[in-house]
């Protein structure tokens, strides 16, 4: 008989206004951070590729660099690298260098400084 009336008890508290908007409230507090989990594994997920992608930048390095270190521990791999880096030649190789021409560049910078009166008289000549 006592089980019975606490039952009625519980049943007469769960079943009433305030059991109910104390559930709902447990209901949303716990979607709440179902919602907030969801977020933050969508986060996860696009870190992981952003991690991902990472990996295979520095795998291509790690390739690029063996290579260059390869290349290195060979002579004609060292003369390359030394002729690039300082624009130097063997024996019998000529070099050549380009110069730009400086008059041509001072003619131009000397047409875009004329002045506004300048420009107006070049057009009645």
């Amino acid at each position: 008989m006592k089980n019975s009336q606490e039952r009625s008890i519980l049943n007469r508290y769960l079943h009433s206004k305030l059991g109910m908007v104390i559930l709902c409230l447990f209901i949303l507090f716990f979607g709440w951070n179902v919602i907030k989990f969801a977020g933050k594994a969508q986060q996860m997920y696009r870190d992981k590729n952003v991690a991902e992608q990472k990996i295979i930048n520095l795998q291509k390095e790690k390739d690029r660099l063996s290579s260059d270190i390869n290349k290195l521990n060979t002579q004609n791999g060292v003369d390359e690298t030394i002729r690039d880096k300082f624009g130097l030649a063997k024996d019998g190789e000529g070099l050549v260098i380009i110069v730009d021409d400086k008059d041509k560049a001072n003619n131009q910078d000397s047409q875009n400084d004329k002045s506004f009166w300048a420009y107006l008289k070049s057009w009645f000549k």
